[in-house]
């Protein structure tokens, strides 16, 4: 029974939010989700069940699929003479479901279950049948995981195209040379024209932050969080999220373990998950990827919408309210919204300092640029939100790519799909070690190789279905990026002109055209700077500013990365090379949900005086 109190608090929160009464009761903790089910079994006048006290029968497990009893968080639980016992969740929406259930499936009474208890069952009888739809959500034709398979044909074309290179190379090195010149050449022209274009119209502006109510009814978002050895930094991520203002009855927080990571669950304890907060552990299977995890919680997932957050981040506290906000007045293309990652360490050391330029002028400058220009955009791996039925139509994320996010950002734009800017800020740690960030930007350079080879598997397809504008933007953006970052040592080898040394294309170039050549690398190396200028000016680190000439010598880690990445396109396509967390806190002022939680808290007061 409620106090008069918590019923009034309960029944004001469903005037705003328009939640049911179970969900807010469970949410704000005002009762426990036994009493929650037992007053539902009253009110429907049906059986109350508990899996611990009244065990499912796994003769009947396999009568409904797992995905359907997901999608209606219902069980087929017992037979009780010839009628078959289903257990729900969801009893207000089990009369309409009625006519979706087999018609061979008999008589059929409900009985009154918590959510919890029906994953458990599945999560049990089925885990293998889920785990492997996981690996193999996206078709054949479109995911990379065929890639890993060095065919016959594949190994005598690499070899063909080794011999080649080999013999060029021994025969006639100039050439060679002057061959991988040309590609790096082109490389940086068309990366300079594209970064012009998509800098110039935003020369000057600001981005305008619009703000707006969510729409009546609320939807139920869910935000997945893929975990995986994050002891250090669990405890922080709960408190992060707790800050975020959305209806706690409407919010659904899916905290993604793997399995055998006891580490991260044994962290979870002492942190006290609040109601809306829960785990979904994801079972071993043949990779152990971050798209795989979030394909396999999808499932469990009970939001309209999608988010992803990643361990180390502290979101805008009204980030939520701003991503229903967008979706309710954008059109029903848009299936995507992209927010702005900054970080939180940007002062620690200077990878850390380069790090955050580069974000900046990506988040800031380049991608809502390429956005404008009517590109589609790769996605970034964090503060990504979707509509539901547009991921699942996708087939949502690739198990095999390492750069998941990317991959599917230009999966949504041929089904269709549009990808929009959100101007909310989620901040999260700077990997500021050179081994781990070379770890990193190698895994994200491998995902770019794998993204090209798998699309590029049927150009002509490829055309059709993005369009020759969205065509050519794609093939700009990744054949620039991959070629920029391996063939970077033929471009270095063009300052030694400067120094006054002969270069290995003076048999091919005179002193003009080579001093050209300089200039256009003088024209691309300013370019970067006065972008990365403008961005720095659109965050809180203006302290950044002295440091982005030397962003010049913060990519040349990038080759180290962009060599070992390729070597892995060949040996271990589907390798995860994880990042750590928790190693760099935040600089003094730069946690930003204590922040805001703070403002806030000023700002009701201010209300309430």
């Amino acid at each position: 029974m409620l106090e008069s109190s918590d019923l009034l608090k309960a029944l004001a929160e469903q005037g705003r939010s328009r939640a049911t009464m179970a969900r807010i009761c469970e949410a704000d903790a005002l009762a426990d989700p036994s009493q929650i089910v037992a007053a539902q079994a009253r009110h429907y006048g049906v059986m109350a069940l508990e899996r611990d006290d009244h065990p499912a029968d796994p003769e009947l497990k396999d009568l409904l699929s797992p995905e359907f009893c997901l999608e209606h968080l219902v069980m087929p639980w017992r037979r009780i003479g010839r009628t078959l016992l289903i257990a729900t969740a969801r009893p207000d929406a089990f009369e309409a479901l009625r006519p979706q259930l087999p018609v061979d499936i008999g008589a059929v009474k409900m009985a009154v279950i918590h959510e919890a208890d029906i994953h458990a069952e599945i999560a049990e009888h089925h885990a293998p049948a889920l785990m492997l739809a996981a690996e193999t959500r996206v078709r054949a034709d479109e995911s990379c995981r065929d890639l890993g398979m060095m065919t016959p044909r594949r190994g005598i074309m690499a070899g063909l195209c080794g011999i080649a290179a080999l013999g060029l190379l021994a025969a006639m090195p100039e050439i060679f040379f002057a061959v991988l010149a040309s590609w790096a050449i082109l490389a940086l022209v068309l990366s300079t024209l594209l970064k012009g274009a998509a800098f110039v119209p935003q020369f000057g502006q600001r981005p305008r932050k619009v703000m707006a109510s969510p729409p009546q009814p609320w939807p139920t978002v869910s935000v997945m969080v893929p975990l995986f050895h994050e002891d250090d930094i669990a405890g922080t991520l709960v408190k992060r999220l707790s800050q975020l203002t959305y209806p706690r009855a409407l919010l659904d927080v899916v905290l993604v373990l793997e399995a055998e990571d006891a580490r991260t669950r044994k962290a979870l304890i002492p942190a006290l998950l609040p109601p809306w907060m829960r785990v979904v552990e994801v079972p071993k299977g043949s990779i152990t990827t971050k798209p795989r995890a979030l394909n396999y919680a999808l499932g469990f997932c009970r939001g309209e919408i999608i988010g992803i957050y990643d361990a180390e981040d502290a979101p805008a506290p009204d980030q939520i309210d701003r991503v229903v906000a967008h979706f309710s007045r954008a059109p029903p293309d848009t299936a995507c919204l992209q927010g702005i990652l900054d970080f939180y360490n940007p002062r620690a050391n200077w990878l850390s300092r380069c790090f955050a330029i580069e974000y900046a002028s990506w988040f800031r400058i380049l991608l809502p640029g390429f956005a404008r220009l009517g590109f589609a955009i790769p996605l970034g791996g964090t503060t990504v939100f979707f509509r539901r039925k547009a991921l699942e139509e996708v087939g949502a994320w690739d198990a095999h790519n390492v750069t998941e996010d990317a991959y599917l950002g230009f999966r949504l734009a041929r089904y269709g799909y549009r990808t929009e800017l959100l101007s909310s800020v989620t901040r999260e740690e700077a990997n500021n070690r050179f081994w781990p960030w070379v770890k990193q930007r190698s895994r994200w350079l491998k995902g770019y190789m794998i993204t090209y080879l798998t699309h590029m598997r049927a150009p002509r397809k490829l055309w059709q279905t993005l369009g020759p504008w969205k065509f050519t933007g794609f093939q700009v953006f990744f054949l620039t990026t991959i070629s920029q970052f391996i063939l970077a040592p033929v471009l270095w080898a063009f300052w030694l002109v400067m120094l006054g040394m002969r270069h290995p294309m003076s048999a091919f170039l005179d002193a003009a055209g080579l001093r050209q050549l300089i200039g256009v690398f003088l024209v691309s190396e300013a370019l970067a700077i006065v972008i990365g200028l403008a961005a720095v000016a659109r965050t809180r680190h203006r302290g950044l500013w002295a440091w982005v000439p030397t962003l010049f010598f913060y990519f040349m880690m990038g080759w180290l990365a962009a060599t070992k990445a390729a070597y892995e396109v060949l040996v271990r396509p589907f390798y995860w090379d994880k990042t750590e967390h928790g190693h760099s806190l935040p600089d003094a002022g730069q946690d930003n949900s204590k922040r805001q939680a703070k403002r806030k808290n000023i700002s009701d007061l201010g209300s309430a005086l």
